[in-house]
């Protein structure tokens, strides 16, 4: 028996996911490349990778009806094409004949034949419903449950619910979390002094004047991608660099900017170029030997890059006062980038929270010693989480009267509606404005 190789890709991806923490993003390109997928086939694999890991904790509940055992005592390997099944029939316009078949010939070929009979069964129990009648049976009204309701319907664990609901308000609740299960555009930057936006295909992005959103193909087939001139970054990470190079200045030099947790690279490569258009120079910091290396491919070419620093954060080898613009792209738990990374949300725990903003805080307020006088720290988090945006600059203001808070919204008058949990803060939401949910404060040291 074979498999059909594009949910045989799928299948690895899980796998990977599920046995060595891998992140689906970066176990999806190689995946592609060892069955030889493109075009069709390999968009038909990325989206039933993402979507089934976005769509796990609604499949898994469908599938608990459709069984005669616990979920947890069915094989790894079978649940995992029991829920690329379940993604085919109720998430994607695949036959359901179709669906099924290619499903049992997946199991057979990765597990054994008596597998295959048991995943027929439970996958035509599943067809029996679509995803709107399967979420009415196993889900609680809205009215009755709201937490448990978006829980199983929008396939969030409930603390996450919970803390987005916080952050967003009741009314925009479900709209962020169907938002969150959408499959997100590939949205490229050029980066000024290489690469200009009109040699990139695609539509201009909505705010960022340097961004593209790529209308089809890969993207690491583009000249300007290979080279550096260019790269993959979400539309708001741009906003991120934009807003913390359009600050006003501190007074004297403004020649040493300085990214303090500048893995993978990205908000450092565009930082750097318009650091370098402004005759200054910038600074990468980063923890991780394998992620400062990552760092060091992405400055690769670049201009103002003055090196790469393998240093915590928190205790960076430079001197009080060395730079007049600071990013603190701070470590989080990730909850504003739940479309690219589906498999987020069911690593994270509330527990993670404690560590991380004890973390954040140390990082800003590290960050606020090394800027000098009158120079500006940007606070930036991929998360709406109250306790990761406002609990960590209200922690810093209230810390001492060396910190005000300037309006980070003024920089960017092309964003509208997106008003953050403090004045003068931003908040960016993939419902409102098609970005990651990316948090932006900028702290001036007075």
């Amino acid at each position: 028996m074979s498999a059909d190789p594009a949910r045989l890709a799928a299948f690895e991806v899980l796998a990977a996911v599920r046995v060595d923490g891998a992140y689906a993003n970066l176990a999806l390109p190689a995946a592609l490349v060892k069955h030889r997928l493109s075009g069709r086939d390999a968009a038909f694999a990325t989206e039933l990778a993402s979507g089934t890991l976005r769509r796990q904790g609604t499949y898994d509940a469908v599938l608990a009806a459709c069984l005669d055992r616990p979920l947890g005592k069915v094989q790894a390997k079978v649940l995992d094409a029991l829920r690329l099944g379940a993604h085919q029939l109720l998430g994607m316009r695949v036959p359901a004949h179709a669906a099924i078949n290619t499903t049992v010939d997946l199991v057979r070929v990765v597990t054994h034949a008596g597998a295959a009979g048991f995943a027929n069964a439970v996958l035509r129990r599943v067809a029996t419903h679509d995803l709107d009648a399967w979420i009415a049976e196993i889900a609680p009204g809205r009215d009755v449950d709201p937490t448990r309701h978006d829980e199983l319907a929008h396939s969030h664990p409930a603390w996450v619910v919970e803390e987005l609901r916080r952050a967003v308000g009741e009314d925009e609740i479900e709209a962020l979390l169907d938002a969150d299960n959408q499959a997100p555009a590939v949205t490229l930057v050029a980066r000024p002094g290489r690469a200009e936006r009109s040699d990139l295909p695609g539509e201009p992005t909505r705010f960022s004047p340097y961004g593209v959103v790529l209308d089809g193909g890969n993207p690491g087939d583009l000249d300007a991608v290979r080279s550096g001139a260019a790269g993959v970054q979400d539309e708001g990470s741009q906003l991120v660099a934009l807003a913390l190079a359009r600050a006003t200045p501190a007074p004297g030099p403004d020649d040493v900017w300085l990214d303090l947790c500048a893995g993978p690279g990205g908000k450092a490569a565009l930082l750097a170029a318009l650091a370098a258009e402004r005759g200054a120079g910038l600074l990468a910091v980063e923890r991780a030997p394998h992620r400062a290396q990552l760092v060091s491919r992405a400055l690769t070419g670049a201009a103002g890059v003055l090196g790469v620093v393998t240093a915590d954060g928190r205790r960076p080898p430079m001197r009080p006062g060395a730079a007049s613009r600071i990013l603190v792209d701070a470590p989080c738990t990730g909850l504003g980038a739940l479309r690219r990374r589906p498999e987020a949300r069911w690593r994270r725990r509330p527990q993670d929270l404690v560590e991380l903003v004890l973390l954040q805080r140390e990082l800003l307020t590290c960050a606020i010693d090394l800027v000098r006088p009158g120079g500006v720290v940007l606070y930036a988090t991929c998360s709406p989480v109250i306790a990761e945006t406002a609990g960590v600059v209200e922690s810093v203001l209230g810390s001492g009267d060396q910190v005000t808070l300037d309006d980070v919204a003024a920089l960017l008058p092309e964003v509208a509606d997106a008003a953050g949990p403090l004045p003068g803060t931003m908040q960016l939401w993939p419902h409102r404005h098609g970005t990651d949910a990316m948090f932006l404060a900028l702290l001036r040291r007075s």
